[in-house]
């Protein structure tokens, strides 16, 4: 499970200080398919980076299966089994996607281990295996070469920060095949999605929303979805954001 208690982030620009998380609680349950859902500004991605060690919390801590990784390094997190997937993947110019996938499972993987990867997030493994990650590939394809590197490593916490951006509508179709199947695949991961698109909310077992650095809401999508796409009567506070 991982817990977060008191968690707050703030950044200095202009000698004015800016709160962007404000003291905040939230435990996202073990192999759960969750999605952090609110309007822009309210520190969905900036909660992404403090889950993966990217930022750092100014006051609070952070616990991931009990153990407390505050002040642990994204490295030190990654060892103990947490992903993160940027909006805008990296291109590595010189580096094939089979290098890729080797340094992200960070062992001896086989040709046959890799090519399986990139089947599970529908890419012909021959077409693709010894590409280089750079500018020839599309925005859809990097996603999904992305996703393949985490499934790589023995991840126990996958992040991803608003896969849908900058993705096509065909992209975006099939990225949502492939978190259904990550979902439904019945492995010991859990799932946090950052996204404001309903297709992807659909396919969730719970919902944050979150609004002006706290949680507003929570709980099972069943519960949480209606309101927040649902009619002018729904009191949540992020019922337009869709």
């Amino acid at each position: 499970m991982l817990e977060l208690k008191n968690i707050s982030f703030s950044v200095n620009d202009d000698s004015e200080k800016t709160e962007i998380i404000k003291d905040l609680d939230l435990k996202i349950e073990k192999n759960k398919f969750t999605v952090i859902t609110g309007p822009n500004g309210g520190g969905k991605s900036t909660l992404a980076k403090l889950i993966a060690g990217i930022e750092k919390p100014t006051a609070g801590q952070i616990f991931f299966d009990g153990k407390d990784i505050t002040d642990m390094s994204i490295t030190d997190r990654a060892r103990l089994g947490i992903g993160f997937a940027f909006q805008q993947p990296v291109r590595f110019k010189g580096i094939s996607v089979l290098d890729l996938l080797k340094l992200a499972s960070g062992k001896e993987l086989s040709l046959d281990e890799a090519c399986s990867y990139l089947s599970e997030v529908g890419l012909c493994a021959r077409d693709y295996i010894n590409r280089e990650v750079n500018a020839s590939l599309s925005g859809g394809e990097l996603k999904r070469i992305e996703i393949a590197t985490v499934l790589a490593r023995d991840i126990k916490l996958a992040v991803f920060d608003e896969p849908e951006a900058g993705i096509d509508l065909w992209s975006f179709q099939n990225l949502i095949r492939i978190f259904e199947k990550m979902r439904s695949s019945g492995k010991d991961r859990t799932i946090i999605v950052i996204s404001h698109q309903e297709r992807i909310l659909n396919i969730a077992d719970d919902i944050i929303v979150l609004a002006d650095g706290r949680v507003q809401e929570q709980g099972a999508a069943d519960n949480i979805l209606p309101e927040i796409t649902g009619t002018e009567s729904a009191k949540s506070p992020c019922k337009k954001i869709m």
